[in-house]
C-alpha cells in the first residue's frame, strides 16, 4: 500500500516536470505526456484510497495524513474534470504542482492507520470532512489561476484577451464552488459539534480560522459581483487568500491545538 502511495508522489512530480518544461516549450508531446502520467498517478492515488479505507474499515479521512491525501485527489480530480471540458493547457499547469505539492506534505505525516475517536463516528464525518477537501482544493487551484494570472501579466500576454478572461473567470468559479463547499463545511460542523459536544460552536481554532476563511472569500465575491472588480486585483486576491486556506489546513493543527486536534 505504501509503495502505492509513495509511487504517485513521484508520478505527479513527474508529471508536474513534464507539464511545466512542456508548457513554457511549446512542446505538445510533452504536454501530453504529463497528462498521461498524471492521470496513471491519479489512479494509482485512488487505488491507494481505496485499499487503505478497506484496511482501515472507514472512509480515509481521519487524520492529517489521511486529509492531506484526500486533499491532493480532489485537487488532481478537479484538474482533470476541468482539462476535459475546456482542454486548456493552463489548467493542467495549475492542478498538478497542487496535487504534487500537497500530497508530499501528506508523505511527511504520521501514516499508520488509528480507531475513528467515538466523536467522529459520525454519519455527517464524510459531509463535512469530504466536502473540505474539495472546498480547500477548489481555493487551492484559484489562487494557482490568480498567479499564473499574474505571471502572463508580467510576460507581456495580456494581449491575449480570450486565455486572460477564461483565467480570472475560472479563478471566479472555482472560488465560488470553494466557497459554497466551505458553507456546507461550517454549517455540518456545527450540527455534528452539538451532537458531539452539546454546542453548535465553541470558537476552537480550526473553527474560527475556518470562518475567517469563509468571510474572506465572501468579501472576494461580493467584490466581485457587486462592485464588478476583476483581472488584476482578483487575481492578488485569490494568492493571499489562499495562505489563510493553508494556514487553516496545516498551521492551525501544528500551532494551535484544540478539539480538533486529532486532525494532526
Amino acid at each position: 500500500m505504501e509503495i502505492l502511495f509513495f509511487a504517485s508522489v513521484v508520478a505527479y512530480f513527474a508529471a508536474t516536470m513534464f507539464q511545466s518544461v512542456g508548457a513554457m516549450m511549446g512542446k505538445t508531446k510533452l504536454t501530453r505526456a504529463a497528462r498521461g502520467i498524471f492521470t496513471a498517478a491519479f489512479a494509482a492515488q485512488t487505488v491507494f484510497t481505496i485499499w487503505r479505507g478497506i484496511v482501515a474499515g472507514r472512509v480515509p479521512l481521519a487524520n492529517q495524513f489521511e486529509f492531506a491525501s484526500g486533499f491532493a485527489w480532489s485537487a488532481a480530480i478537479i484538474g482533470i474534470v476541468l482539462y476535459a471540458k475546456l482542454r486548456q493547457e493552463w489548467i493542467m499547469t495549475v492542478s498538478m504542482p497542487v496535487a504534487f505539492l500537497v500530497l508530499s506534505y501528506a508523505a511527511f505525516q504520521p501514516m499508520e492507520i488509528k480507531e475513528l475517536m467515538p466523536a467522529l463516528r459520525s454519519t455527517w464525518f464524510v459531509l463535512h470532512i469530504g466536502s473540505a477537501t474539495f472546498s480547500y482544493a477548489s481555493f487551492a487551484i484559484a489562487g494557482g489561476l490568480g498567479a499564473y494570472y499574474l505571471m502572463q501579466l508580467k510576460k507581456g500576454h495580456s494581449e491575449d484577451e480570450t486565455r486572460m478572461r477564461q483565467t480570472d473567470y475560472m479563478t471566479y468559479r472555482l472560488i465560488s464552488l470553494g466557497f459554497l463547499l466551505l458553507t456546507v463545511v461550517i454549517l455540518s460542523g456545527a450540527i455534528w459539534a452539538e451532537q458531539a459536544w452539546s454546542r453548535w460552536w465553541s470558537w476552537d481554532p480550526k473553527e474560527t480560522w475556518a470562518l475567517i476563511t469563509w468571510i474572506l472569500y465572501a468579501i472576494y465575491l461580493h467584490q466581485r459581483m457587486r462592485m464588478k472588480w476583476q483581472g488584476k486585483r482578483m487575481a492578488w486576491f485569490a494568492v493571499i487568500a489562499v495562505f489563510c486556506v493553508l494556514f487553516t489546513f496545516a498551521g492551525v493543527n501544528k500551532l494551535l491545538p484544540g478539539l480538533h486536534s486529532y486532525a494532526v
